[in-house]
């Protein structure tokens, strides 16, 4: 009656394997000796996709820093806002990766029609050169002087206000990349810029002009550096030197590299989650899962018997498959996430219940264990899917992928609502196709 039962036993036992592997800890001692997996690196094209298979944790369970901007949107018409938002948005994130902050959060938010980008940093508490890195605006400008007077001594000239100089059509868009650099004369941090073929020329052209002369940087409207240029300078780079600290040469670089803000932003809250906080966090939530976990086990054997068996390994492939699926996407772990993924052991249990009812309904009208586990799989599943369908909406409204103003979703929030959809899906693998199949195997005709 069943098509190829042991394929299909191969198919589940060679997929639970490769997500063991996956879920299994990246780092682990056997014998005293220490032991890492390498980590998954896939070229496709100039798609890079590297996964280290560790388990992402979020603001809240590991501690960081929680900031809320506000956009300068005002008087801005609806098209321009989008595209503004669109930009600022990515323009953060790279900051962000930049800096080397790794799962951080950054997703826009309206709240009573103001426009606001949310910001968390787990694992950074120097909250002020987080604030500097990504509130600064970055606008990169080389001016020129409508009168320059060169100092006598050849060096630096000191320009107190904008009123002599005037634009030039190279700015930080013309720039390919920026590093920080060291003078050769006096070892000071600085920021080297490569520009790209266009700036290059824009470069050579607007060095051969102002020979002799001061060349203004300026960033954000402030004179950062103006070097007197000795000669037309070829090649393509150029080097931004002022009172530099190597930090500040470094954040400069990052937001060179990542891009002006598109639009202005103000910082509206800030907050510091301590680690203790999270540690505890942890702590408590890995008690309530195991303690959930084995009480929904026993529940079903107690209940059920060997069905009930049965129910409980889809249980524990729905904890590997749930874990190793976290470590692919990477999903960032929040407390709240935590809670959706409790939520969905419940409910990966629900669908083995109904169906184990309908098959009781069967065998007591004397029908044989082969037609009652059939027929109970396809009476509940209309029931399964119904129940499944209204809570992945409820989910995908909690999630608003769209940033709809009318709902005031939050990062904890969608973290909720991640894990519960994911445990959804994965859940329906295991309750209806695995578990159906070890019940065809093991449980006698």
């Amino acid at each position: 009656m069943y098509k190829n039962p042991m394929r299909r036993l191969f198919y589940i036992f060679v997929f639970s394997v490769f997500a063991l592997t996956i879920a299994f800890p990246s780092k682990f001692t056997v014998g005293g000796r220490e032991f890492a997996k390498a980590p998954l690196t896939i070229n496709f094209g100039n798609i890079n996709i590297v996964r280290d298979f560790e388990l992402k944790l979020g603001l809240d369970l590991v501690g960081g820093s929680h900031f809320v901007f506000e956009a300068e949107t005002d008087g801005m018409e609806a098209v321009e806002k989008e595209r503004a938002l669109a930009g600022l948005t990515e323009v953060v994130s790279q900051r962000i990766n930049l800096f080397g902050v790794s799962e951080a959060n950054v997703q826009r938010a309206n709240f009573e029609g103001r426009d606001r980008l949310i910001v968390e940093l787990p694992g950074v508490t120097n909250t002020a050169s987080a604030k500097e890195l990504i509130g600064k605006t970055a606008q990169l400008v080389f001016a020129r002087l409508q009168s320059p007077e060169a100092p006598a001594d050849g060096g630096q000239a000191r320009l107190e206000t904008e009123e002599v100089l005037a634009p030039t059509d190279l700015t930080g868009a013309d720039v390919v990349s920026a590093d920080v650099v060291f003078s050769q004369v006096d070892g000071s941090p600085g920021v080297g810029v490569e520009f790209t073929p266009e700036g290059s020329t824009k470069f050579e052209k607007l060095t051969e002009e102002n020979v002799g002369k001061n060349l203004p940087i300026l960033l954000d409207g402030q004179i950062v550096s103006a070097p007197v240029v000795q000669e037309k300078i070829t090649g393509g780079k150029a080097q931004i030197s002022g009172s530099f600290s190597v930090e500040d040469a470094r954040a400069l670089s990052i937001q060179i590299n990542a891009g002006s803000l598109p639009v202005g932003i103000n910082l509206i809250e800030e907050r510091t989650i301590g680690p203790s906080l999270g540690a505890e966090s942890i702590e408590k939530s890995v008690q309530a899962g195991i303690v959930g976990l084995i009480v929904v086990a026993l529940f079903m054997v107690v209940m059920y018997g060997r069905l009930g068996i049965v129910a409980d390994v889809g249980l524990i492939l729905f904890g590997v498959y749930t874990l190793a699926i976290y470590k692919l996407i990477p999903v960032v772990l929040t407390l709240p996430g935590i809670a959706g993924f409790i939520l969905s052991v419940g409910m990966a249990v629900d669908a083995n219940i109904l169906v184990f009812e309908r098959y009781r309904e069967e065998r007591a009208k004397d029908a044989s264990v082969s037609f009652a586990l059939e027929t109970a799989f396809g009476r509940a599943w209309d029931s399964i899917r119904d129940a499944n369908i209204a809570t992945l909406i409820t989910a995908f409204i909690l999630a608003n992928p769209f940033n709809w103003s009318f709902l005031h979703t939050s990062g904890p929030v969608r973290g909720f609502a991640l894990t519960l959809a994911l445990g959804i899906f994965i859940s329906l693998f295991t309750g209806v196709f695995i578990s159906r199949n070890l019940l065809r195997l093991f449980i006698k005709k």
